[in-house]
């Protein structure tokens, strides 16, 4: 396998091709529940997410979201689509204002008014925030469980503690 230069790969169906044709591997790649924020109209998303699967995906992990009913509008639309590959909700915990701010300029989600609100309210109290955002994951994560979503990623941004607390929260609903 070549490794890219600057210029090589234009679009992600070109790197999954290459190393499609370089070995036996399980490729993921990403998708985007709320769309691209490159791609002014989803129909293009979705196309464009095609052609990355028919390129050789295996799966698709999605970018973070906090309204489940967008994944649910998406995994609809996809699957329309003629896109059957398993797809992984990503749930991102916002511990933190500044995460929350961060996420929304790198990312463009939408917070809905009941994510809002909580930060409102505990935004300004660390440890109540951390608490507050762990249970909207988990609250997250539970309604998926409970609609049939069977894989899901958490994004831990490198802080273990606050997974094992989510994990913690769904001991007994993760063994049903």
């Amino acid at each position: 396998m070549t490794f890219p230069t600057e210029d090589r790969y234009h679009y992600a169906y070109e790197l999954v091709e290459a190393i499609r044709k370089s070995g036996e591997f399980c490729i993921g790649a990403a998708c985007y529940p709320e769309g691209h924020v490159e791609n002014e109209h989803k129909v293009d998303d979705i196309k464009y997410l095609k052609q990355k699967v028919d390129s050789g995906v295996d799966f698709l992990t999605t970018q973070m979201f906090f309204d489940n009913h967008i994944l649910y509008n998406f995994l609809y639309r996809i699957r329309e689509a003629g896109i059957t590959v398993p797809v992984l909700p990503g749930i991102m915990p916002i511990t933190s204002a500044a995460q929350m701010k961060r996420s929304q300029e790198l990312s463009g989600t939408v917070f809905p008014k009941k994510f809002l609100s909580i930060l409102d309210r505990f935004g300004d109290c660390p440890e109540a925030m951390m608490q507050a955002g762990i249970a909207y994951a988990t609250n997250q994560i539970i309604d998926l469980l409970a609609n049939g979503v069977r894989n899901i990623h958490i994004y831990s941004m490198n802080n273990p503690k606050v997974v094992t607390k989510i994990m913690e929260n769904l001991s007994e609903v993760i063994k049903c």
